[in-house]
């Protein structure tokens, strides 16, 4: 049965392997070679996915500028599921990311039924604080509320023109009974994703977006949306009849002079080096030395000047679940089976002592079979925040699978951790509320 992807239920994935059959997710291993000093998730392989991502992984490693993206919902307690999330955006900047980050208000007010005032103070005193607390640092970063940032809601209205219903009801399984404020929450989110490349901010550049793989509905959409967006599709092909390659340019709705541009500057530009133009109405064939990145550049010029938009298509990459304490996924919605960033350090403590293991039914039969660790909600705090070390990592492994350690030994020495690092956390999460004006934000807590 082919798994669903729903952005706003925390419906479990079975089986990672298949989003790349079923969803045409790449995996994450062909480009983890590219990338300089990858994150902690990448070499884990707790981000297994991608669309896109080469371009990212260019940009780091040749020190181009690119964007980090990321939103929340602001519905509750930000939890370590959330700062998966959050590691991420804090490496990124550290790649030299220009970091963007959207609270969903309009989102939470239509899907959650959430009052404007609670989502400003969920997203400033869970998110937002957390984020800073975790690293974030104030330059080269913009954080917003969508209800407050017109050019998102502007853009919004533009992406709406190339959407409608039926592909909605296709990809979110909309119906007859769902309402309009829902519809336009997910246009804002693909606005969300592409507004950094507008003329007021970056303009076209390439904007990674790490998600969990339930919020690919909204990456495919955006994705499929900025295309239809662009003026122009580049395409490789080949002669026929004598097997050479050549580029071709094909207007999408774009004005003759828009073609008449790129043409000129491809004659001026490259006709020393041998490339060779032929017009025609709709399309542009090109042949000769002329790279990818040089026309792409030639055609995002054109467009700009033609009143487009030149979108870099965005890309995306795609992280596992954590497993909740209580077993299943880690939901807002079941305090018990996840620890809150704000979260009392002694509470955690009392949520880890209870939390479901990979333990065998007697001490016992552990000590002579070992613990199974690939079950174990514990174990996940140690491989996705516990255990920076790898080796740190193994020997937790091995103690477990070699019943050198039983359960209650174990949880002990991660609670110890987690309350170090609770109570560290806690403390800069209150220095964060200070940082606010540092990040634009103008916020007095009540």
């Amino acid at each position: 049965m082919a798994q669903k992807l729903d952005p706003w239920k925390s419906s479990e994935i079975s089986d990672y392997s298949k989003l790349f059959e079923e969803f045409g997710i790449q995996p994450f291993a062909e480009v983890l070679d590219e990338i300089p000093d990858p994150h902690k998730y990448m070499k884990r392989g707790i981000i297994f996915g991608h669309r896109g991502y080469e371009m990212i992984a260019d940009a780091i490693k040749n020190k181009k500028p690119f964007v980090v993206l990321d939103g929340f919902m602001p519905t509750g307690k930000a939890h370590f599921g959330h700062k998966m999330v959050m590691d991420q955006i804090v490496w990124y900047q550290k790649q030299g990311g220009i970091v963007v980050v959207g609270m969903a208000d309009r989102e939470a007010h239509a899907v959650r039924d959430l009052s404007w005032e609670e989502c400003r103070q969920i997203g400033v005193e869970e998110y937002i604080t957390s984020l800073i607390a975790l690293g974030l640092q104030p330059e080269k970063t913009r954080i917003y509320f969508q209800s407050e940032c017109q050019p998102v809601k502007d853009l919004a209205f533009e992406l709406g023109t190339k959407v409608n219903f039926s592909e909605m009801a296709a990809i979110y399984g909309f119906s007859g009974e769902t309402h309009l404020a829902h519809m336009i929450a997910v246009l804002t989110q693909g606005a969300d994703i592409l507004h950094s490349q507008l003329p007021m901010y970056e303009g076209p550049i390439p904007v990674v977006v790490p998600v969990g793989a339930d919020q690919d509905p909204h990456i495919r959409l955006t994705r499929d949306i900025a295309s239809k967006m662009n003026m122009f599709l580049i395409e490789r092909r080949e002669d026929s009849k004598t097997g050479n390659k050549y580029w071709s340019v094909r207007g999408k709705n774009a004005s003759e002079d828009a073609l008449k541009m790129i043409d000129k500057n491809i004659r001026d530009g490259f006709g020393g080096s041998g490339a060779k133009t032929k017009l025609s109405k709709e399309h542009i064939d090109i042949f000769g030395d002329i790279s990818e990145e040089e026309l792409s550049e030639i055609v995002k010029n054109a467009e700009l000047a033609h009143g487009g938009y030149a979108f870099v298509i965005p890309a995306s990459t795609y992280h596992r679940f954590m497993s909740g304490l209580t077993g299943g996924k880690m939901s807002s919605s079941i305090p018990d089976s996840n620890i809150a960033l704000s979260e009392e350090p002694k509470s955690a403590v009392k949520k880890i002592m209870k939390a479901k293991t990979g333990g065998r039914e007697s001490a016992d039969e552990q000590r002579d079979l070992g613990g199974e660790y690939q079950k174990c909600s514990v174990y996940e705090l140690y491989l996705f925040h516990l255990a920076d070390d790898d080796n740190e990592l193994f020997q937790v492994q091995n103690d477990c699978t070699s019943g050198s350690i039983l359960c209650g030994e174990c949880k002990k020495k991660a609670a110890g951790k987690m309350e170090i690092f609770l109570t560290d956390l806690q403390q800069k999460r209150e220095e964060a509320f200070e940082k606010l004006p540092m990040f634009g934000i103008d916020y007095v807590r009540k």
